[in-house]
């Protein structure tokens, strides 16, 4: 093999090495400011010092999870670029997953709908583009990534102090071990990836056994449509429509999932709606493929959508998915 290759291979395998590094032992309990959390915890919330401080004594630091928060946000790290959405959640094999979970579903999907008046294909976009319909739910230790990203220096922290004071009291509410809870790099769990303060205020037991689960498919089911009601869905109103523009990629404009632009102007500036799209004003979306950009017009419903996850490519995704089953 040529001196280049092999110089070449070395990188890579040292890139990949350090990009998968498992979580290692820490000292939580040397920071003043997890002693501050401590008597938070235990004055405010009641629990026992022994109990918490045994917790923070037993978590680890990982290295990967904080890696992803730290310095300059990086598509691709916390959440995914378009291209890989498309790759893994909009591929043909998940969207054949989203018809058939659709159909075994159908019934419970259809309860939701009515009850929180949302539209049942969202849903199953939703579950799909989170778990891939309770398939993936993760693989990292729900105490280390919280107790790594609340203590360390990084672009959410105070995000994620919070959500590990909801850690404690989710466990304490549920009877869950806190030691042995798995989910994503961010904390997130179950099939429809909630933050433990989103499980405990958009739990649903919507299969009725008297059991609130993040892990159950129809809790789930029940906890989105719950989210998507909270939120100010507009059940059958427009969510996305595809425009055309002169070109390959569009820069007259600035494109944002959070502010809208009057529809006049976004027209004004060469962008035309391929649909019908009945409101004055519209976010001018922007998903960037290897080749070209493609231009959407997103309504209010749009905005629901990244309200659970703050990303273009995240709700187009479930709008696609959603789109696909109907």
């Amino acid at each position: 093999m040529p001196k280049y290759l092999l110089i070449l291979l070395s990188l890579l395998l040292f890139l990949h090495a350090n990009d998968d590094r498992p979580p290692i032992d820490y000292n939580f309990l040397a920071k003043q400011e997890v002693k501050n959390f401590i008597n938070m915890m235990v004055k405010k919330h009641k629990f026992s010092r022994k109990y918490v401080t045994a917790v923070l004594k037993d978590a680890k630091l990982d290295r990967d999870t904080l890696a992803r928060y730290t310095g300059k946000y990086k598509v691709g790290t916390t959440n995914g670029s378009w291209e890989r959405y498309k790759a893994h959640v909009l591929d043909k094999s998940s969207l054949n997953k989203a018809v058939k979970f659709k159909k075994a579903y159908y019934k419970t999907l259809l309860r939701a709908s009515k009850q929180y008046k949302v539209d049942m294909d969202y849903i199953v976009g939703f579950m799909g583009v989170e778990s891939k319909f309770g398939e993936y739910t993760g693989d990292y230790s729900i105490l280390d990534a919280l107790a790594t990203l609340a203590f360390h220096p990084n672009r959410m922290k105070k995000f994620f102090k919070n959500e590990f004071k909801h850690l404690f009291l989710l466990v304490r509410e549920k009877g869950y071990n806190i030691r042995t809870l798995q989910g994503s790099f961010a904390g997130a769990m179950g099939c429809v990836q909630q933050v433990p303060s989103v499980a405990r205020t958009h739990r649903s037991d919507f299969n009725g056994d008297g059991v609130t689960n993040p892990w159950d498919l129809e809790d789930c089911i029940g906890s989105i449509a719950k989210f998507m009601h909270k939120k100010g869905w507009r059940k059958g109103r427009t969510v996305a429509v595809p425009t055309r523009f002169k070109g390959k990629r569009y820069t007259r404009l600035k494109a944002s999932h959070r502010k809208t632009r009057p529809l006049t102007t976004i027209k004004k500036y060469g962008i035309t709606p391929l649909n019908p799209f009945n409101e004055s004003n519209a976010y001018l979306l922007k998903n960037r493929n290897l080749t070209h950009d493609d231009i959407w017009l997103g309504a209010k419903n749009f905005r629901v959508l990244t309200r659970y996850n703050n990303s273009t490519s995240y709700g187009m995704a479930i709008h696609l998915i959603a789109t696909h089953v109907k």
